[in-house]
């Protein structure tokens, strides 16, 4: 059963690859929004490592994220999602990218616990 308060982090040093010039949102050379946006998700899915049942994965469903600060090249960031509730199938996060003590981003993210075979043969 998935509890309130379970979260993770994940550390990313911004490279080239994931500017927003590399990832065709922008055209500066900084850690771009679509790559934040992916951390987030990263967090969320290593928060509920091993609190599911075998045979369950979690979808996106929502994701609301205010990019707030600039990242360069070579900074280190740390995404963190935190699970605020899990009702039925449905579990919601608060996260925050941070470098340092500067939050560049924060947001909320909300994933779906699916039946993993199910979904993946609904897609083939």
């Amino acid at each position: 059963m998935v509890e309130p308060g379970i979260s993770a982090s994940i550390p990313f040093v911004a490279d080239d690859a994931t500017t927003a010039i590399a990832l065709g949102s922008g055209d500066v050379a900084v850690l771009g929004t679509p790559k934040v946006v992916a951390l987030i998700e990263e967090a969320a899915v290593a928060a509920l490592s091993g609190q599911l049942e075998e045979s369950s994965t979690t979808v996106g469903t929502h994701i609301s994220v205010d990019h707030l600060a600039p990242t360069a090249v070579g900074a280190t960031v740390v995404a963190t999602a935190t699970v605020t509730a899990a009702e039925g199938r449905t579990i919601s996060f608060t996260a925050t990218v941070t470098e340092s003590d500067k939050v560049v981003a924060r947001g909320t993210h909300t994933r779906a616990i699916v039946d993993r075979s199910r979904f993946e043969s609904a897609v083939r």
